[in-house]
């Protein structure tokens, strides 16, 4: 009876291994598709989840293909990242041998896209810093008053005009100037933000944004999308 559970536990541990083994090969060709498919620039960092995975695989069907995106990848600049979950991912196991693979369809796929803050400060100017404020933000630069350079704050708020993303700025404060509310007004519009946000792949659409820690938290989703060539 012991050597029938040794032999049992060995066979556990090399289908177990083979498993392994098979998800590492699998995320690496995965990763190939889905820069291919996915018209990506580079290639994503990929992990296939659910257990086992050379179940998934037979079946042709992987139940969370979790993809992690940087800017060089989208082909957006350094700042840009995104993690998207691919679910129900249907791909043949015979294709992917046969390397023919034409059609990846995916019934769901959920992420978030982030911009950071410094990527934004850019637009509005060299020393202007972006960070979050509970559910706004805070935007901090110098402005010059009466031949004076003077630190100056304001807060804002994080929304979507279509597929642009709008910082209004509410209030701006100049640290220990006494200024007419007229140019206080002129500064908070002058600190207005639009940004284009780019082209997203797999059929995602940008469903809302939010301030995070490391920056704005772009939403995306998409229903029954097709990986194409």
């Amino acid at each position: 009876m012991r050597a029938l559970i040794v032999v049992l536990l060995l066979l556990a541990g090399l289908a177990l291994a083979a498993d392994r083994v098979g998800e590492a090969v699998a995320e690496d060709r995965v990763a190939q598709l889905v820069a291919e498919r996915g018209g990506l620039s580079g290639e994503p960092a990929v992990e296939i989840g659910g257990f086992p995975f050379l179940t998934q695989a037979l079946g042709g069907r992987y139940e969370d293909v979790r993809i992690s995106l940087a800017g060089a990848d989208l082909g957006q600049p350094e700042g840009t990242s995104a993690d998207v979950s691919l679910q129900g991912v249907q791909v043949a196991l015979s294709d992917v041998l046969a390397g023919s693979v034409q059609q990846v369809p995916v019934e769901r796929v959920d992420g978030t896209a982030t911009l950071s803050y410094a990527l934004l400060a850019e637009q509005l100017g060299t020393g202007t810093t972006l960070s979050r404020d509970g559910d706004g933000l805070q935007v901090d630069t110098t402005v010059e008053v009466a031949g004076q350079t003077v630190p100056l704050t304001a807060t804002g708020t994080v929304r979507l005009d279509g597929d642009t993303l709008v910082v209004d700025v509410d209030d701006a404060v100049g640290a220990g100037v006494d200024a007419p509310d007229a140019f206080v007004d002129e500064l908070s519009d002058a600190l207005d933000l639009r940004y284009q946000l780019p082209e997203l792949p797999f059929g995602l659409q940008v469903t809302g944004v939010a301030p995070g820690d490391d920056g704005v938290r772009v939403r995306v989703e998409a229903t029954d999308t097709v990986l194409d060539s």
